[in-house]
């Protein structure tokens, strides 16, 4: 805590009024300077105050360091003498009083802490971590991760609009011309003139009912708080704090509307009724560093500098890192500091007055020393806090109701249990044990119905939101998309959508299923992966594409257009086989590039053969029940003379591809690749040697005679008929 504060104060040095004045010593002070860098501010404290007994007059800069290492290393009540000291000499500006105020803040968060530890001892249950580091930032950021805000305003979604990246926020945020990428994921959006291509933005229809179903109270009181907000940026008060106040009564307990409307009333400047809305929302969010700014600022204006130094100082204690905040506890406590002696009819005096005796070390803080106030403090208000903050005992005096409460009062009778910023759903939602099923508190508010894809009829499985605002499960869009690029509700063309093939999940209303529906959800995966399982099976009804002739080994690429096998390709794909039939060789999917349309060319290379045992079809494409076949393998004589053949017809064929004309070779080279090399074991292929497979498809062959070859499972047999083949074109070749 230390470190923090001497990093954010270090840089404002205070100059020596009179470096050259009798008794000063330059390196003394350098010392000082080196345990301040060090950390070690009870020595530098101690040197700065030897020096300044050595000095005829007090020098304001040595008094200000001093004050300074007193107050960094917790001695808050001899810090405040020797800031009285300055203050004497010359007025205080409110950038010379950071480190007070950090250490007072620090003070109190420890203070809160110790009383935390008191309070554990006792038995008592922890009240949470409210006087750690942070505590408002964590409440902010728990409000944030509610499951239906906008992770852009923190509120209720107002007309939740999905963008491509599956995330929702307010259309109303994602309108704003700051934003132009997705918070939770830095998805880019892509805008122009304003607009979010291809489309523009459109309003999640299934989110946007369920919402107004759930949270029929706040949907509508977050209509008029931006209707009141869209007002008050008008100039309209009147009309926006009747907007205000109608949301307010339908939302008495939204701690962000009530913040909002005290900031109404304060550019209104009716300060009082600012004020009632500052303390109820301190009631509401009582660990929240930004309702006691908000508090404190409605103080100010009141003219109750007191109370409002008291409220940034404990969101301070709450915030550390609260600018605002220390920026205005600094200007008070200048003010504060300067009524001493602007109120006294008397010239200042070079010495403390005589009030800031009264400022003790803590080890001197005992009940011995709270009763009553100490022989000659003073009585001025402003002085009565400052000694109240640095002296209040650990055992606090009976409230006075005339009197305003201390920040150390404010910390310890903070609620033990505040109040859960997290928005409920009607289903009585916990934040860390989800109920495994959705209840129905309202009739039908929340059916099974509002789940559904209206394509399937079925609850929604990959749900994914269209550019406008229409949700279906993936499957269903994209068997609808492969006949008619356009939505199946609203008939909008999504070409565009199409084309880039966003579709990723909307992942609020898959965590909504999730959450509130597991059980339905579960039964829906099974369905799903059951259809998968069927169709990855590789010998029934393995889908058959009726097309040109492929080979094993051999590459195949395929332009798919027609709708029925698009679908097949998706499923080829989806099912991790990504194999499919064609007249007599199995084919695998090694990459597929989608056109805008719809259209697809798909790379496959041929991997095994097989016999159709029988034909069936799919969802309008051809299916066969299938097995495969296998070469018949020989040994002894029949092996040799295999050998033999093989390497013949290897030989045979090389140089009759060697003889083509190279306009002829560069074209087979570019499709097919190079004659692969001559297999040393012919039969260690269930399919046989490659190069067979190759030569098969590059020969001036018919396709029945290439479908004959391919059915063969003797390899003898095979050769022989390529060997005739070869010697036929070599021998029309000739005469040439």
């Amino acid at each position: 805590m230390e470190t923090g504060i001497q990093h954010r104060t270090e840089q404002f040095v205070h100059d020596i009024s009179s470096p050259g004045a009798a008794g000063l010593c330059p390196e003394m002070l350098e010392v000082a300077e080196e345990a301040s860098r060090a950390g070690d501010f009870d020595l530098a404290a101690e040197i700065y105050g030897s020096q300044l007994a050595d000095l005829a007059q007090p020098d304001r800069g040595l008094c200000l360091r001093r004050a300074d290492a007193l107050a960094r290393c917790g001695r808050i009540a001899e810090a405040l003498d020797s800031y009285c000291t300055a203050a004497s000499l010359n007025r205080l500006r409110s950038e010379e009083l950071g480190v007070l105020v950090e250490s007072i803040a620090r003070s109190l968060r420890e203070k809160n802490e110790s009383l935390k530890s008191a309070d554990n001892k006792l038995g008592c249950k922890p009240s949470g971590d409210g006087g750690s580091e942070g505590r408002g930032d964590a409440l902010e950021e728990e409000r944030s991760m509610d499951l239906f805000s906008c992770r852009l305003c923190k509120a209720l979604l107002s007309e939740p609009t999905t963008l491509e990246c599956g995330h929702t926020f307010c259309k109303r945020c994602l309108d704003d011309d700051s934003v132009n990428e997705c918070k939770m994921c830095k998805y880019k959006l892509n805008k122009k003139n304003g607009i979010v291509q291809p489309m523009g933005l459109r309003v999640n229809v299934i989110l946007s009912s369920l919402l107004e179903k759930w949270f029929d109270s706040e949907s509508k009181a977050r209509r008029c708080w931006l209707e009141g907000e869209s007002l008050w940026k008008q100039k309209d008060y009147t009309e926006a704090l009747e907007k205000y106040n109608k949301a307010v009564e339908l939302t008495p307990a939204d701690s962000e509307l009530i913040g909002q409307r005290a900031r109404l009333l304060m550019d209104m400047e009716s300060f009082s009724q600012a004020a009632q809305d500052a303390e109820g929302l301190c009631r509401l969010m009582p660990l929240c560093p930004q309702a006691h700014c908000v508090r404190a600022a409605v103080l100010g204006k009141l003219g109750r500098k007191e109370e409002a130094l008291q409220e940034y100082f404990l969101c301070l204690a709450l915030n550390p890192g609260g600018v605002v905040a220390r920026q205005e506890a600094q200007k008070i406590l200048s003010e504060v500091f300067s009524s001493v002696f602007e109120r006294d009819s008397l010239p200042a005096p070079l010495r403390p007055p005589p009030g800031a005796a009264c400022f003790k070390p803590p080890a001197l803080l005992g009940p011995q020393f709270s009763e009553g106030p100490l022989p000659g403090s003073s009585q001025d208000p402003a002085w009565r806090l400052a000694k109240t903050l640095a002296c209040e005992s650990l055992t606090p005096p009976p409230h006075d109701p005339l009197k305003p409460k201390t920040l150390s009062a404010t910390l310890s009778h903070l609620p033990t249990h505040p109040p859960s910023l997290k928005r409920k759903c009607p289903s009585d939602v916990t934040a860390f044990s989800p109920p495994t099923k959705l209840l129905k508190p309202d009739g039908d508010s929340s059916s099974h119905a509002d789940m559904e894809c209206s394509l399937c009829m079925r609850l929604f499985y990959d749900p994914v939101a269209t550019p406008c605002g229409h949700t279906f499960c993936l499957k269903c869009l994209e068997r609808c998309l492969d006949h008619n690029p356009t939505c199946p509700l609203c008939k909008e063309n999504l070409c565009e959508y199409l084309a880039t093939r966003g579709y990723n999940k909307t992942l609020l209303l898959e965590e909504v299923l999730v959450r509130y529906l597991a059980d339905e959800l579960a039964e829906r995966k099974q369905v799903q992966e059951d259809e998968l399982r069927e169709l990855s099976n590789l010998t029934q009804e393995v889908p058959i594409f009726v097309c040109t002739m492929a080979f094993p080994t051999i590459p195949c690429p395929l332009h798919v257009f027609e709708p029925r096998y698009r679908l097949m390709i998706r499923r080829s794909m989806e099912t991790g086989t990504k194999r499919f039939a064609d007249f007599g060789c199995m084919l695998e999917v090694r990459d597929v590039k989608f056109f805008p349309d719809g259209r697809s060319v798909v790379d496959t290379i041929g991997v095994s053969r097989f016999r159709v045992l029988s034909h069936g079809q799919r969802d309008g494409y051809n299916t066969a029940n299938i097995e495969y076949l296998e070469d018949r393998k020989v040994d002894g004589e029949e092996l040799g003379e295999l050998l033999k053949l093989h390497d013949s017809v290897y030989e045979q064929a090389s140089a009759w591809f060697s003889c083509l004309k190279e306009n002829l070779k560069s074209q087979i080279l570019s499709h097919f690749g190079s004659l692969p090399q001559k297999d040393p074991c012919p039969q260690g292929s269930p399919a046989g040697p490659a190069w067979c497979w190759w030569l098969l498809a590059v020969l001036p062959l018919e396709s029945r005679a290439q479908l004959t070859i391919l059915s063969m499972t003797s390899l003898r047999e095979r050769l022989v008929a390529i060997r005739r083949v070869l010697i036929f074109v070599t021998c029309k070749r000739s005469p040439r």
